[in-house]
């Protein structure tokens, strides 16, 4: 545990956090919750790098859960900032990377991250990316003798490692925890001999040439190929004020935030297997659940669809999308909806709103040299290959049909051994 973080509880608040001397940031935080996992070690090496400059504090959500609704946290993670007795700057919640907490730190401080010496690392494969297709790149091109470094702003595992269960992954006993199967991968890949460096943030990429530059915060990387596998994050919902109550109402983690919702009703947002999974799973806790989809054709398989369906808890909604989220003070209310065929408008009533609606590729380091298609996925095909010679594409961030773990895991040894060819001379 790191000497820099206390944890604390609600009777402690008042004397660590309102009175502190200094600037406080607080995390709450609860169990079963992959963006809190996620969360942790970004935390931990912030209090290592502002702790002299910024309290770091943790407060257990479940076990102060009436304490954290009095000042309007109802989700995990949700992060504050406190001084002289008051709340002030953005709060954070939800999925979070490095670089969104260190600059609502910076917001608060201003920049007093000291100038660090650049180390330089170089290498004969670099992967950016260290979710499924990234970490099965590095297995292949280690195995094949390869220098390789695999870069990642999170920890390994991407979506798949914040997936609660992958049930359809070929060689498992019909489930398994994403946060186990990319354990699994991330040490085959180390034992092979790639070096796995996370909680980077990448501020400067150059692909073009015959070598490779990448640069974070600390160090210079140079590579003689480079395999690109950041994949995608969950696109946020569109309507007015959901940025304002994510969190407060607006969530895209159901195992995170769906125990708070007991007895309550919701609605999901989405059409496709994840929008059915979670609001079947939403019906342990809710009294009932309401599916908005824009459509009247789904995404999701025909079976997730019928098990939907089947559920007394749940009723869909086809041919609406939401408008604008209402609610007063930290607490939604409804939820106003646009029928797309006629374009008239209605309110449902709702406490709280999960949404899945697909993701966005991580893609804007490289879209002023990598050709991108319309919706700014990288242009590549089933071999991996991009208009640049020794860069090469792999899993959710290239053009592809389907979107899988098993699919990106493919991407991912095509891209090893392409890559292993170029720089061995052999493409």
């Amino acid at each position: 545990m790191n000497d820099k973080i206390l944890h604390i509880d609600a009777d402690q608040f008042p004397d660590i956090v309102l009175n502190s001397p200094i600037p406080v940031i607080v995390d709450f935080y609860s169990d079963d919750c992959p963006p809190c996992e996620v969360l942790a070690p970004i935390y931990e090496k912030m209090a290592d790098t502002y702790g002299q400059h910024i309290r770091f504090v943790k407060i257990f959500r479940q076990t102060n859960r009436e304490f954290a609704k009095s000042i309007g946290v109802t989700g995990s993670p949700t992060v504050l900032f406190f001084h002289d007795g008051s709340e002030i700057g953005s709060r954070l919640s939800g999925y979070m990377n490095k670089p969104q907490v260190r600059k609502a730190i910076e917001e608060i401080l201003g920049h007093v991250l000291p100038q660090q010496v650049m180390k330089e690392v170089n290498c004969d494969i670099l992967v950016l990316g260290a979710g499924p297709a990234g970490l099965a790149a590095a297995v292949y091109a280690a195995r094949a003798k390869m220098d390789v470094v695999v870069l990642d702003e999170s920890v390994p595992g991407g979506q798949a490692g914040s997936t609660f269960h992958i049930a359809n992954y070929p060689g498992t006993p019909g489930v398994v925890q994403g946060k186990e199967l990319v354990k699994n991968m991330t040490s085959q890949a180390e034992s092979f001999g790639a070096r796995i460096d996370s909680l980077k943030e990448v501020f400067e990429v150059s692909l073009l040439g015959e070598h490779k530059f990448v640069q974070t915060e600390d160090t210079l990387y140079k590579a003689k190929a480079v395999i690109l596998a950041s994949g995608s994050r969950p696109r946020a919902l569109p309507a007015a004020n959901a940025e304002e109550f994510k969190g407060r109402g607006v969530h895209y983690c159901a195992t995170c935030d769906g125990a708070m919702y007991q007895d309550r009703k919701i609605v999901v947002v989405g059409g496709g297997t994840s929008a059915m999974e979670e609001a079947v799973y939403l019906t342990r806790f809710a009294s009932h659940v309401t599916i908005i989809h824009r459509s009247d054709k789904f995404r999701a398989n025909a079976t997730d669809v019928e098990h939907a369906r089947a559920n007394p808890k749940i009723d869909i909604l086809t041919g609406k999308v939401v408008k604008e989220v209402r609610g007063q003070g930290h607490a939604l209310t409804s939820v106003l909806l646009e029928d797309v065929t006629t374009g008239s408008f209605s309110e449902l009533a709702t406490e709280g709103a999960f949404v899945y609606i697909g993701n966005e590729p991580q893609t804007t380091a490289y879209q002023s040299e990598v050709d991108l298609d319309e919706n700014m996925y990288i242009m590549a095909g089933e071999d991996t290959l991009t208009n640049i010679p020794g860069v090469f594409a792999a899993g959710d961030i290239r053009t592809k049909a389907i979107r899988q773990v098993v699919t990106a895991v493919s991407d991912g040894a095509v891209a090893g051994i392409m890559a292993e060819r170029f720089v061995s001379g052999r493409h």
